[in-house]
């Protein structure tokens, strides 16, 4: 019988454990707190099919994480692919026309118009008109908001 020096004992189990990535240590978000966004203020990020403002993204005292932007699509535009989201989404028309996709539905609203998006949908947005439309989209996870 073979025995291992307690060297090559080591060397041994070392060999045979996985690699270990160091471990890396993310500072949470601060909460939100109250505040106006004024839209003067706001960046405008141009884009492909119009243009994006990025109003807050964080968590607050009572959900993980809650989202604000402002689209503008070009009149024919979509939103992007359908696509399944795991949070609810609202989304408040500004101006313009915006057609509302979900799971094989479709509705269509004006400005002053609110869309509700129910977690687990897959769902797209197409402007149907003849002029830019402006709409916000606030999206929320909670505790209960599947992970994947």
């Amino acid at each position: 019988m073979k025995f291992l020096t307690p060297v090559l004992a080591f060397a041994a189990l070392c060999s045979a454990l996985p690699a270990q990535t160091p471990m890396t240590t993310k500072t949470p978000a601060a909460p939100l707190h109250s505040d106006v966004f004024d839209w003067e203020k706001l960046a405008v990020t141009p884009t492909p099919k119009g243009s994006r403002r990025a109003v807050f993204d964080g968590p607050t005292a009572t959900v993980d994480k809650i989202h604000c932007h402002i689209t503008t699509l070009h009149p024919g535009e979509k939103s992007g692919e359908p696509s399944k989201h795991l949070q609810e989404e609202v989304i408040l028309v500004k101006e313009g026309t915006l057609e509302a996709n979900w799971d094989g539905q479709s509705k269509t609203g004006g400005p002053g118009s609110v869309i509700f998006f129910a977690a687990g949908a897959t769902t797209f947005l197409r402007n149907t008109g003849s002029t830019p439309c402006t709409y916000t989209v606030i999206y929320y996870y909670t505790p209960l908001t599947p992970k994947s």
